[in-house]
């Protein structure tokens, strides 16, 4: 099933297609820490006159696993790329993190239908109306 996943699976990595198209019109660019692999329009074209960018994403692709910098250079925010010019990182920020949604890193607080148990309470808890009789 190895090639007929490749020409049909685009959602776990790119089709012989796009291979076929970033070989012919693409430079790569670099690669992120989840291994994406990030290419540019060698000549731009189009009405626009902007190059087009592309990302090739390593396994299940979701946006989420785009990191701050790549997300800012593959949406012409920034001209040059992480690669060349990496964005200052603060003390206080933390390291990307996909959306873990739907995954078994997800969080699930007590008493939801993942984890059993009785749910935590807050501080305006429900109260049931009761209709006057």
């Amino acid at each position: 099933m190895g090639l007929f996943a490749k020409i049909f699976a685009w959602w776990d990595d790119a089709t012989p297609g796009t291979f076929f198209t970033l070989a012919k019109r693409a430079e790569k660019i670099g690669e992120d820490e989840y291994g994406n692999l990030y290419y540019r329009e060698r000549k731009p074209s189009g009405a626009s006159g902007r190059e087009r960018r592309w990302v090739v994403y390593k396994g299940y692709a979701d946006a989420s696993r785009v990191p701050a910098d790549w997300h800012g250079w593959m949406h012409h925010t920034f001209d040059e790329p992480p690669t060349d010019a990496p964005l200052p990182r603060q003390k206080w920020e933390l390291d990307h993190k996909p959306n873990l949604t739907g995954t078994l890193h997800a969080y699930r607080p007590t008493g939801s239908l993942a984890v059993q148990g009785p749910r935590q309470r807050a501080s305006g808890d429900y109260e049931s109306w009761t209709p006057d009789a």
